[in-house]
């Protein structure tokens, strides 16, 4: 079932809301929603309580009347309740976001990537055995992270600066670890990859539970056309994004991570998505690495077909590329920063 989706309301719209957000309330602190309906039935007919995230302690509140819900609100708002065992809420107005700005729907999520039909995207599945994935994570986890605004990272080999999008080829850090060797020798032997590459470049991110990436495509002038991403420790949908009419263009992306221009505003996207399985590899290259933006969504359960899988206590990626040396000459010159600059354009790729 699909909840119905509340957000905060706009300045001066507070008390016109029916709808109350409760912090502090729900299973899972030990208070059920017939408990709480009756707790705020007090001020008024309540029509319905809904969970307001996946975390069991904060909940919607939905009076029938807007005078209600400001009641209860006056009433409680930071102060214990006596009808929830004295439990002190904290509670805000809220409304119910209009379908319309809710987003796109969903995509159907496919196991393989061969059925999204994306020319150059490959998933290999059980890259890695379980033995060998606790090994890497340990190993990254005796490293140093660099803390971003959602996520830790550690680089290797060269530091990608999120300010630039791109790579200082000057700063080198020296060779990738001894503990990935067995992954490029696995890579440079694999007969169903179509291109060898000496891979000079990682990037290890690690994802807390509801933490995704924003749409993007890793620009072309920093590396070459192929890049590979193996999933460790928990599994996330990847989706991928296709504007049909001409390129579209992110927002500068900020030194913390990427900030993007709201891409659900192009009607003209084609949309195709994978569920990524930790110990998978996956493969972008041609032109689903050069003209497809790649999306993690923000989510902290996956609905996969009829599924749902929740993402677990972190995911870890290892993200192997190629520094690039010269400009890109891609074939897509829309999403090719290389090509924007020959042009007298701006940059219209981000990572």
């Amino acid at each position: 079932m699909v909840m119905p989706r509340f957000v905060r309301p706009k300045e001066g719209d507070s008390e016109s809301s029916p709808n109350l957000y409760v912090a502090n309330c729900g299973p899972a602190v030990g208070l059920q929603f017939d408990t709480i309906v009756s707790a705020f039935s007090s001020f008024g007919e309540v029509k319905g309580v809904y969970a307001a995230d996946e975390s069991g302690a904060r909940v919607i509140v939905s009076f029938l009347e807007p005078a209600s819900a400001h009641s209860a609100f006056i009433a409680l708002n930071g102060r214990p309740c006596p009808h929830l065992g004295g439990r002190s809420l904290h509670i805000r107005h809220s409304i119910l976001q209009p379908p319309s700005s809710r987003g796109m729907a969903s995509v159907p999520v496919s196991l393989n990537a061969s059925d999204l039909n994306i020319p150059g995207l490959y998933l290999f599945h059980d890259f890695i055995s379980a033995v060998e994935e606790e090994q890497l994570l340990q190993a990254v986890d005796t490293g140093s992270w660099i803390s971003l605004s959602k996520r830790r990272v550690q680089h290797y080999g060269y530091k990608f600066c999120y300010d630039t999008r791109n790579v200082d080829t000057k700063q080198h850090l020296g060779a990738l670890p001894s503990f990935v060797s067995f992954i490029l020798e696995r890579i440079s032997l694999s007969p169903d990859i179509p291109e060898k590459l000496d891979l000079d470049q990682l990037t290890v991110n690690e994802y807390p539970p509801g933490v995704g990436l924003s749409p993007h495509i890793d620009t072309h002038s920093a590396f070459e056309g192929l890049i590979f991403s193996l999933s460790l420790a928990g599994p996330c949908i990847m989706e991928f994004r296709r504007y049909t009419a001409g390129s579209w263009a992110p927002k500068t992306a900020s030194i913390s991570d990427t900030e993007v221009e709201n891409p659900n505003s192009c009607s003209e996207v084609s949309r195709k998505a994978v569920y990524l399985p930790p110990r998978s590899m996956l493969l972008l290259s041609g032109e689903a690495r050069c003209a497809w933006h790649h999306y993690i969504p923000h989510h902290k359960i996956d609905k996969v077909n009829e599924t749902m899988i929740r993402r677990g206590s972190r995911r870890v990626s290892f993200t192997f590329r190629k520094v690039r040396r010269g400009p890109c000459q891609c074939e897509f010159p829309q999403y090719c920063d290389s090509q924007s600059q020959t042009r007298g354009g701006g940059f219209c790729c981000a990572t």
